[in-house]
């Protein structure tokens, strides 16, 4: 099992004000990977009517919460289950799977890893390789799954490496572990964000592979992480019946799912995010191309890769910087397979993004 040194994660900006004296409220999270649109408009405007929902039990199925998933995600309602977070989901999924050796494509979110090890299992990683971009090398994961390999596990597009395996070649991953008997779990937490969405997505895929599982939530793209909605889209009929016998009821509270009917539907929402994080993923990324202190990986998600070239600067240092001045990044060091030459930030408003465009660039001067 790998070990995970600590690190500042997008949410803990109490531990922030504690050591630097920071208000949170003056703290802007380049970490946190959230849409800086924040909630949904039409939510905002809404939500506070229907207060009236707490006072009764949600309906047990969510039927009309899944109906709208099914709508904004192209799929079947029955292929659909919604748990407290797509965090929930991931437990429920490995706690059931029981994996002995599971493989994790990395470097990525470190909470898989923890729920097979709390289940007994091991977990092995199949690291993307820098030299690549940190993009898929088919050939060499092929080779890997021969190893007794129960369940293959995908961040996509991936966190922190912001790079994307597309369905074409999805679809082969999950031939080769159909032929081997092996249990795909998609998280595809950030592909909303993508640009060819639609190239990405694997949903498509759970119509014709019951081995697949994809997870969703509403914490990045909808910026709701504390409403803890998530959703599973998977056409594993027995599975299905067999999570919906374990888990527990109501694991969606009123006020949640209606959030959920609304901010799915809202298009003009959907329209801006996606106008503004595909310009500033652009210009961002054209502006800190033109340093050579920096190399840029190419992005597909709503955040960035950045090695630093430059000698002696550290991710540590760059962290320090940019936290002064009330911008936090993301410190790479902690995640496996990357050293303190990496950071990852996430595209805030244009605004924002200058700023911290201003911290990078005099941090190389």
């Amino acid at each position: 099992m790998i070990k995970h040194k600590e690190h500042f994660h997008g949410s803990d900006l109490e531990k922030i004000e504690n050591i630097y004296g920071i208000k949170k409220e003056d703290i802007t999270s380049f970490s946190a990977n959230v849409n800086p649109l924040g909630v949904s408009f039409r939510l905002r405007e809404t939500l506070a009517s229907r207060i009236d929902a707490i006072t009764s039990y949600p309906d047990r199925e969510y039927t009309s919460l899944r109906k709208a998933i099914a709508s904004y995600i192209h799929s079947d309602p029955e292929y659909i289950l919604v748990g407290n977070g797509s965090t929930e989901l991931i437990s429920i999924m490995i706690q059931l799977q029981k994996p002995k050796k599971a493989l994790i494509i990395g470097p990525t979110y470190s909470e898989y890893e923890r729920e097979v090890s709390l289940e007994g299992g091991r977990s092995l990683y199949f690291s993307l390789k820098e030299e690549d971009n940190f993009e898929l090398n088919l050939q060499a994961l092929s080779e890997e799954l021969q190893k007794d390999i129960d369940l293959l596990i995908i961040c996509n597009p991936n966190n922190p490496t912001s790079t994307a395996i597309p369905r074409n070649k999805m679809r082969q991953i999950l031939d080769i572990c159909k032929e081997r008997d092996i249990f795909v779990m998609v998280d595809e937490t950030y592909v909303e964000f993508a640009e060819q969405m639609e190239e990405i997505t694997s949903v498509p895929l759970t119509e014709y592979y019951n081995n697949i599982i994809i997870l969703r939530g509403i914490s990045k793209f909808f910026a709701a992480p504390g409403l803890r909605l998530g959703y599973a889209v998977f056409c594993n009929t027995d599975l299905i019946k067999e999570i919906n016998q374990k888990k527990n009821p109501w694991t969606i509270n009123s006020l949640a799912a209606i959030a959920g009917e609304i901010m799915f539907s809202d298009e003009e929402y959907k329209k801006a995010t996606r106008q503004l994080i595909s310009s500033e993923r652009i210009r961002i990324c054209d502006e800190l191309s033109k340093l050579p202190e920096y190399k840029v990986y190419p992005p597909t998600a709503n955040f960035v890769l950045v090695r630093i070239e430059k000698e002696g600067l550290t991710s540590e240092e760059l962290f320090d910087m940019a936290i002064r001045r009330g911008l936090m990044i993301r410190d790479c060091s902690t995640f496996p397979f990357l050293d303190n030459r990496y950071i990852r930030f996430c595209f805030m408003s244009p605004e924002k993004n200058d700023e911290l465009l201003d911290v990078l660039k005099a941090a190389v001067q």
